[in-house]
């Protein structure tokens, strides 16, 4: 998967998704972002309700523009969020494989809430395990991660934002099955004609009040 980059030109690109992170506070979902966006790893406070990030990536043989949002997991934060599910081609739920509170929340809070707020019925769903560099901790099996993904019709990896293991891979995956589904693609396309994102650098946030 290569990146594209540029300064003063905006790169030419087939398709824009959109992909939304959602999870319980302090799963690694912003860690996850900016290890994706800019091959770090960083230790980030919570997202105070919606952060925003753009990466242009050559992905399938198609030129990718990613507008990838992150979203706040505390619960007093996810009436600002709902609205974030519009247009979703892509969805990644993140659990922490050290807490089993979050993994557990994923069928109790975050599926409902994808019930609830997802507009698109051909959405992908990845659902990752992270923090597994932290193995000695584990409280969640890799077996029950599995499990999840058939029940709920998931992708599913387990990954470690702080070392980069699977990140890249996470969202490669995703984005291969996003530009394997007709209707998905039909929507990128939409999405490029309407121009509905500003160019914004890799590297800027929006404020919560930003919206698609």
């Amino acid at each position: 998967m290569d990146s594209e980059m540029t300064s003063s030109n905006r790169p030419e690109f087939d398709y824009l998704f959109k992909l939304l992170l959602i999870g319980d506070s302090g799963v690694g979902k912003s860690t996850l972002l900016v290890s994706f966006a800019s091959d770090a790893f960083e230790q980030l406070s919570p997202t105070i309700g919606v952060d925003f990030k753009v990466k242009y990536v050559n992905i399938g043989g198609k030129k990718l523009k990613l507008a990838i949002w992150d979203t706040a997991g505390q619960e007093r934060f996810r009436t600002l969020t709902t609205s974030y599910y519009r247009g979703a081609q892509g969805i990644i739920m993140v659990y922490d494989v050290t807490r089993r509170e979050t993994f557990t929340n994923l069928s109790e809070v975050w599926a409902k809430e994808i019930d609830l707020h997802l507009t698109n019925p051909d959405c992908i769903k990845m659902l990752v395990g992270n923090k597994v560099d932290k193995e000695g901790e584990r409280s969640v099996t890799k077996k029950e991660g599995i499990d999840f993904a058939k029940e709920y019709g998931t992708l599913f990896i387990e990954c470690s934002a702080k070392t980069q293991l699977n990140v890249q891979l996470c969202f490669e995956e995703l984005i291969l099955k996003i530009l394997d589904t007709e209707s998905l693609l039909a929507e990128g396309c939409k999405g490029v004609k309407k121009n509905i994102f500003k160019e914004k650098p890799l590297e800027s946030d929006t404020s919560s009040s930003s919206c698609c």
